[in-house]
C-alpha cells in the first residue's frame, strides 16, 4: 500500500464517519475497522506497515510536548494514542502538526478541548487496533494473535518504528520553555486563567 492508498483509506473512514451519529472518535474507528474488513488479508498487513511507519515518524520530543499540553500531561500509551489520532485526523493535519507541531493550536478540536477544559481532543486508543479488528473479521476469530503472527511473517518480526533521533528533549513542566517551543498550544492550556 503505497501513501496515497493509505490516506485514501483514512479519508474514506472520515467521510463515513462524518455521516453517523455520535462519538466522532469511535465513529472515525469504526469506520476504519469497516474499511479495512472489506478489504484483503495483504490489504490490511499493507496498511498496518504504513500505519506503524507514519506514527513512528512522528515520535518526536516536540510532538509529545504538544500531547502533553493537549492532554494535560501525557504517558508513553497516552502518546501512542495522541499519535494514532492525530493520523486519524487525515494527511493534511497530520503533515502540518509533523512540520510544525504548535498548527494544532488552530485544530478545530484542541480549540474546543481547551475551552471546555477538556483532555481528549485528538486521542483515540482504537485507531491504534483497527487493523487487527478488521483482520478478526476477516479471519472470523476472536484470537488476534493471528493478526500480529501474520504481520511478523510479513513483514519480519516487528521492527521498532520508532525513531532512535526523538529530536531535542525538554522539560514539559518548564513553563517558559513550552511558551517558547509552543506559544499557540501554551497560550490555550497555560495561560486560561491569565487574562
Amino acid at each position: 500500500m503505497n501513501i496515497d492508498e493509505f490516506w485514501t483509506v483514512i479519508e474514506t473512514a472520515r467521510t463515513d464517519a462524518a455521516l453517523t451519529s455520535g462519538n466522532p472518535d469511535d465513529a472515525f474507528a469504526s469506520a476504519l475497522v469497516e474499511r479495512l474488513a472489506a478489504t484483503s488479508k495483504q490489504t490490511i498487513l499493507e496498511y498496518q506497515q504504513r500505519f506503524d511507519q507514519l506514527r513512528g515518524a512522528i515520535y518526536r520530543w516536540d510532538l509529545w510536548a504538544a500531547a502533553y499540553l493537549i492532554g494535560g500531561g501525557c504517558a508513553d500509551d497516552a502518546f501512542m494514542d495522541f499519535r494514532a489520532g492525530l493520523i486519524a485526523q487525515g494527511r493534511e493535519w497530520y503533515d502540518r502538526a509533523a512540520t510544525a507541531p504548535d498548527v494544532l493550536a488552530q485544530h478545530p478540536d484542541v480549540i474546543a478541548a481547551a475551552a471546555e477544559g477538556s483532555d481528549e481532543a485528538l486521542f483515540n486508543e482504537t485507531v491504534n487496533y483497527a487493523a487487527s479488528y478488521a483482520y478478526e473479521r476477516i479471519n472470523e476469530t476472536e484470537d488476534d494473535c493471528t493478526f500480529y503472527d501474520d504481520y511478523d511473517r510479513f513483514c519480519g518480526p516487528r521492527a521498532n518504528h520508532e525513531p532512535t533521533d526523538m529530536g531535542e528533549g525538554f522539560d514539559f513542566d518548564n513553563t517558559s520553555e513550552m511558551h517558547a517551543r509552543l506559544p499557540g498550544l501554551a497560550q490555550l492550556f497555560l495561560d486560561h486563567g491569565d487574562d
